[in-house]
């Protein structure tokens, strides 16, 4: 083997590796977010996991993406972590499919029709096809982008395997090989080979191409093929880097399941193999074919026999990466993840149930600061002034993350959704400031001992407890996305605007009286201020509903459908408001 031999080799690796990159992205496109959604959500079983995990690998052939994709659905809390061990394993077996598809570039043809299943044959129409495709149709260019993929790769295999014939007659390079029938040293070599090329499909490919040479056998295939699963894991470890504690798990668990794959099996096979005075096979020589088969059988068998102690893979996982002292989960963020954002659905999605979180954080703070209004104690303050910081941070986050949604390529849906949630994040923050506010005139009047007379006191109660329901009747709807529930929500402001009103009024007549001193009645009117604009927060929450509802088109249609509402449940909802919180 010359210089020019190895100059092919590299080239055909290179060309081999950009063609299975880019027919794979081409599928992720083509496939849309289907495949990433039933990641997500149709994994209640391990079984199921391990299906869908294998569909999914198989179609974009990366174990590799897949478990990444997963670490991110465990990382954001979309989904638990035994549910992605099912997930890592079918991953697992998923792989395996690049390795038939390598086995195309054997077909051999003959004449007549059999000429037509040449791989050269094949190749040709399904380029001519490819650029075809690309170039003159918008629709299509993605499959074309699939088909043009594949020819790279099958072009790099083709070229793999004529640099590499001559090494038949080296007698070097089979002294090396038969090294490699070590077992040990045979896992080794798979492993940092396959850790260096960051992709166990292109390590099988690989080992695909050099049973051209005619000296790769059984004993010498099998240890590779066992250090090959376990040098993939390093992709998906690279991401626990920066992942909770969760992710941290399920990126190990990705090299457990593989560690013990070989250690298990491959310790079984070399004992009944050393027991039995050694199988016939294990001389043979090696094709493409049989390269494909042992691999595929090989992990089929791993996760069979692993698939029973999934639970103890699990409590093994978390023994291993034990949890830290964890905050209270009031605390914490939801993590919005990074790798979505090439897929806006599962993006939108982990945004929706960020900002869920946050409009369950805002609620708390109102809670927070009534009760230190009613009853101050330096804990509620605190902890009203918590959800305050924890809405700005997410309005700070949420709202970036939204903005780099945005600039990818959006369904009309897709893009309703993303307003909606711009539009509503900064109501949901100023709710909490609004609490801080009431916070402080609660503190202020702790320590200056102020004491509102009693008509005061009740006044205050009806208010807190219509902003109240209010609020309940905001999250509600909006995380239903019930846009009718706005006749009552807007009718609640409305009367808690009268209450307002009408306590401000009082306030002023038991000034005149000396009922109350201005001392006593300094924050008051702050207080009543506060009250009523978050009563006003959660109408504009409603609104924004409104104007991305699927059966409007914009502002004018929501006012129409206000209006409509107005004549009818609105007028009627304002009544039986007026008449249950009166002063």
């Amino acid at each position: 083997m010359d210089i020019s031999n190895l100059f092919d080799l590299l080239c055909g690796i290179s060309l081999f590796m950009f063609g299975m990159a880019f027919m794979g992205d081409g599928l992720k496109r083509v496939a849309g977010s289907k495949l990433e959604t039933l990641l997500a959500k149709l994994t209640n079983t391990p079984l199921k996991g391990i299906l869908l995990g294998t569909g999914v690998t198989a179609v974009i052939q990366s174990s590799s993406a897949t478990s990444v994709m997963t670490v991110g659905f465990v990382n954001s809390g979309m989904m638990k972590f035994r549910q992605a061990i099912g997930i890592i394993m079918g991953a697992i077996l998923g792989t395996s499919i690049t390795g038939w598809v390598i086995v195309l570039s054997s077909l051999e043809g003959g004449s007549g029709i059999a000429a037509l299943l040449s791989t050269a044959t094949m190749m040709g129409i399904v380029a001519v096809a490819g650029i075809l495709l690309r170039t003159f149709s918008k629709r299509r260019s993605n499959v074309g982008d699939i088909m043009l993929g594949f020819v790279v790769l099958m072009v790099g295999i083709d070229l793999m395997s004529s640099s590499v014939a001559p090494l038949s007659q080296s007698e070097k390079f089979v002294s090396i090989l038969t090294m490699f029938s070590n077992p040990l040293l045979g896992i080794l070599v798979g492993a940092a080979f396959t850790a260096v090329l960051q992709s166990a499909s292109a390590s099988v490919g690989i080992l695909q191409t050099l049973t051209a040479t005619g000296v790769i056998t059984f004993s010498t295939a099998f240890p590779i093929l066992l250090g090959i699963s376990i040098g993939a894991a390093v992709p998906v470890l690279l991401t626990a880097l920066a992942a909770s504690v969760e992710g941290k798990r399920t990126s190990c668990v990705y090299l457990l399941i593989n560690v013990l794959g070989v250690v298990v099996v491959g310790s079984m096979f070399y004992i009944i193999n050393a027991s039995t005075g050694g199988f016939s096979f294990m001389s043979i020589t090696m094709s493409k074919v049989s390269i494909a088969a042992v691999n595929t059988l090989y992990r089929l068998v791993v996760i069979i026999v692993l698939f029973p102690f999934i639970g103890l893979i699990e409590k093994f996982t978390c023994f291993i990466i034990k949890d830290k002292t964890a905050e209270e989960p009031d605390e914490q963020l939801l993590p919005l993840e990074e790798r979505f954002l090439p897929y806006p659905p599962l993006a939108i999605s982990q945004s929706k149930s960020a900002i869920f979180d946050m409009a369950k954080k805002a609620v708390k703070s109102v809670y927070c600061c009534f009760e230190a209004l009613n009853n101050y104690s330096t804990e509620m303050f605190e902890k009203t002034a918590k959800y305050e910081k924890l809405a700005d941070r997410y309005e700070n986050d949420i709202g970036t993350y939204l903005m780099r949604i945005s600039r990818r390529s959006l369904t009309k849906e897709q893009n309703a959704d993303v307003f909606k949630y711009l539009h509503t994040l900064a109501d949901f923050e100023r709710i909490t400031d609004r609490a801080m506010n009431i916070a402080f005139i609660a503190r202020d009047n702790h320590e200056e001992n102020i004491i509102y007379s009693e008509q005061a006191g009740k006044e205050l109660d009806v208010i807190t407890s219509a902003v109240r329901e209010a609020l309940d009747l905001t999250i509600e709807a909006y995380t239903q996305e019930d846009w009718k529930s706005d006749g009552r929500i807007v009718a609640l402001t409305a009367s808690i605007h009268n209450l307002c009103g009408a306590a401000e009024l009082n306030h002023v007549k038991r000034l005149q009286a000396g009922e109350c001193s201005l001392r006593q009645g300094a924050g008051f009117g702050e207080l009543l201020t506060n009250l009523e604009r978050m009563a006003v927060h959660c109408s504009k929450i409603i609104r924004a509903l409104q104007e991305v509802n699927p059966n409007s088109y914009g502002i004018h249609a929501a006012n129409a459908i206000k209006a409509s509402l107005k004549d009818n449940n609105e007028g009627k909802a304002f009544e039986e408001y007026s008449a249950k919180y009166v002063i």
